[in-house]
């Protein structure tokens, strides 16, 4: 659902809301942005990026996505925006953070991405999950803790999936029972490894270069989960370049035999697709069932 805005409204909505009077210069969309209208607002005080979106459940994603990225900034190296405020006004709920101005991506770029991220990976819990549940992209994530890798990757990311793709008519009452073959696997193809913070949404469209030319991360769904579940999304839709997978590999090795099982872990991100937008992801799922089967 899209809100109509114009740079008179929002300067009244903004200046009401940091208790600061400023105009609004300049307002662009910014592309890339499939959940939600985004916006680069030039205004006399600053410039910002601005999420706005009129779904009933949008200012509880926009506070989820605030509380992850505040997570992500005190966990990491990454630069992360900084969120400015989380409102809703009339039905339609923002988003404001501050502007990440691009650049070229510095010679270093891939060595501090891969580095940065094995940083993250190495936070870590006593349990699976997160203290609070969150999004990834518009559908809800369940984060509730469990002690074991299997039991959270099944009963928190696929089956919850699973049954929404059931009650939407995109895939009949039998699938599960294929899925549920796939899973009962889980603890004989997944290395057990601790808890790690993972970003939970990490794909080339959630990557940013910034002033510097520094590799920037958006949009998480954070959770302390299983760390190949990260690097596993990175190679959907294009993939990263092929020195950042060398490179995580030399700093944080992963065990042997990832090559063989990073469909299974994209099983989650292929699902939430499913969801999201249609059928057209149903063939790769049925892929990866037959593999694992």
């Amino acid at each position: 659902m899209y809100a109509v805005i114009n740079k008179e409204h929002l300067s009244r909505l903004l200046s009401d809301e940091l208790s600061d009077t400023l105009e609004v210069e300049d307002l662009s969309p910014v592309g890339g942005g499939s959940i939600s209208q985004t916006y680069k607002a030039r205004t006399s005080t600053g410039t910002f990026f601005i999420k706005v979106n009129s779904d009933p459940d949008a200012e509880v994603m926009f506070r989820a996505e605030s509380s992850g990225l505040d997570l992500l900034r005190e966990k990491s190296s990454f630069n992360i925006p900084q969120v400015i405020s989380v409102f809703t006004d009339a039905g339609t709920a923002y988003l404001v953070m501050s502007f990440i101005e691009a650049a070229g991506r510095s010679s270093m770029f891939w060595n501090n991405l891969s580095t940065h991220l094995a940083e993250l990976h190495k936070q870590t819990s006593k349990k699976f999950g997160l203290h609070e549940n969150n999004f990834i992209g518009a559908l809800p994530q369940k984060n509730d803790f469990e002690d074991d890798w299997q039991s959270f990757f099944s009963a928190r990311r696929i089956l919850p999936m699973v049954e929404m793709a059931i009650n939407t008519g995109l895939v009949e009452k039998s699938f599960v029972i294929n899925i549920e073959d796939v899973l009962g696997r889980i603890v004989d193809l997944m290395p057990v490894e601790p808890p790690a913070l993972v970003h939970g949404d990490l794909w080339s469209g959630n990557l940013i270069v910034d002033a510097l030319g520094e590799p920037c991360i958006i949009d998480p769904a954070v959770y302390y989960g299983h760390r190949e579940m990260d690097i596993a999304f990175s190679h959907l839709f294009g993939g990263f370049n092929r020195e950042f997978y060398e490179i995580y590999n030399e700093v944080y090795p992963l065990e042997p035999g990832f090559d063989e099982r990073v469909d299974l872990y994209n099983l989650y991100p292929l699902l939430v697709h499913l969801n999201l937008f249609g059928r057209s992801y149903l063939g790769q799922i049925e892929n990866i069932i037959s593999r694992f089967t």
